[in-house]
């Protein structure tokens, strides 16, 4: 009698682990791409989506210990066996095409607009990390990175108006480049200490200079003072960052999300009076940029938008901007970074994911096109397969192949910029 109840709660435990794994690998292969559903696939899958092999292992220990620790195969047991069967055949798909999208990153770089960006001389293999942090997956800082925390970039003494820079301890860098990343989170929250940070150490231990920003959120910020911000972090790089060792002749930018939408804005906008109150003749140029899953149009339109839904454009008009699109079109056009492509924009590597809930293909697209059009610089664009917002934040399979390609990507502008 107690090993049938037991058997019974296993089976119906077993049931129910079984359909979640199942459809958290659904909504990774197919998610939603409707308000409210396209963000409830990205908070329930994001992290997950880039831990395939993890949750292979996951689905075939959990399989294991049920089907082999219970005698009553009725059909719950079966139906259990089988999504988790079919769960497991997804995550190992899924762990192939994150290995496969170092292909995919290398390609779009040899098909760059203007020629094939390259880089003679550069060893790719990644310079930090090793088999246990993939494993781990969190990105912890290395000792060999050293971290100067909470420089006041702009003299008003707040938290949100502070930069990291991140250098090598051995071998400290002189007449580095510099890379500025940054964080995203819909410009309302957001730390720099949590984005971009395997992309920053691997090229921290290449010899690089990064710098992670802050800038104020909204709502206690409205629009432009996000951009104004970022604008004058890299004043101060241009001015200050050759006492970390930086090389203020080279400064590239990257960011995500939202802060894939303020490095491409800043990128090009260079040098704008309007957004530099105060610093009006500062050097606010970029030399590069790599957004990554990027807002580059905050107006909603269909055409520039793809198949985001309204959610996006509420958020900023009622938190962000503080006014609608109907009532001042203007400033959402300038704040828009398709719109404001100019044949002199930087060299650019847009990263876009194929999946991606929050912010879809369609703008990343549009974009990079425009960007082809009209800029006389490089440009390359990478669509990831099967790929989430946010995919980046981990040590994942897929993020170490895309920050090669970044690396790639930098030292072959660089070397164009030095030739």
């Amino acid at each position: 009698m107690l090993r049938t109840v037991f058997d019974g709660g296993v089976i119906w435990v077993s049931l129910a682990f079984s359909v979640v794994v199942a459809l958290v690998a659904l909504m990774i292969v197919a998610p939603s791409r409707s308000e409210p559903w396209s963000v409830l696939c990205f908070v329930a899958v994001f992290v997950v989506a880039e831990l395939p092999v993890h949750m292979a292992v996951v689905v075939l220990v959990g399989a294991t210990a049920f089907a082999t620790g219970v005698s009553d195969h009725n059909w719950a047991w079966w139906m259990a066996l089988a999504l988790c069967a079919s769960a497991a055949v997804a995550y190992v798909f899924l762990a192939v095409v994150a290995h496969r999208s170092g292909r995919l990153t290398q390609d779009s770089l040899d098909d760059a607009a203007r020629g094939p960006i390259v880089a003679p001389g550069v060893d790719l293999r990644p310079a930090w990390g090793s088999w246990w942090r993939l494993v781990l997956a969190l990105p912890l800082s290395p000792r060999r990175i050293r971290r100067i925390r909470g420089v006041d970039y702009a003299g008003t003494g707040i938290h949100r108006n502070t930069l990291d820079v991140l250098v090598r301890r051995a071998d400290p860098p002189t007449g580095a480049p510099v890379l500025v990343y940054i964080h995203g989170g819909a410009w309302v929250i957001g730390d720099k200490r949590e984005q971009g940070i395997p992309m920053m150490h691997e090229l921290a231990q290449r010899g690089w200079v990064c710098v992670a920003i802050n800038y104020r959120l909204s709502p206690k910020a409205t629009w432009p003072d996000h951009v104004v911000d970022c604008k004058r972090a890299l004043a101060w790089v241009r001015e200050h960052i050759a006492e970390y060792g930086g090389d203020p002749s080279f400064v590239a930018v990257s960011g995500g999300s939202a802060g894939g939408h303020l490095a491409a804005l800043v990128a090009v906008t260079p040098n704008e009076s309007e957004w530099q109150p105060g610093f009006e003749e500062a050097d606010t140029s970029v030399d590069a940029c790599i957004p990554f899953y990027g807002v580059h149009d905050v107006t909603g339109h269909p055409e520039a938008s793809g198949t985001h839904g309204p959610g996006l454009v509420d958020l900023l008009q009622e938190r962000v901007m503080k006014t609608t699109v109907h009532v001042d079109r203007d400033t959402f056009d300038l704040a828009s970074p398709d719109q404001r492509i100019t044949s002199a924009a930087p060299p650019m590597f847009v990263i876009q994911g194929a999946n991606d809930t929050l912010m879809p293909r369609e703008v990343g697209r549009r974009f990079a096109d425009r960007l082809r059009e009209v800029s006389e610089a490089p440009v390359a664009y990478l669509e990831l397969p099967y790929t989430q917002h946010a995919f980046d934040i981990l040590v994942s399979i897929r993020s170490r192949h895309t920050t090669q390609g970044v690396v790639r990507f930098l030292e072959g502008i660089r070397s164009r910029a030095t030739s």
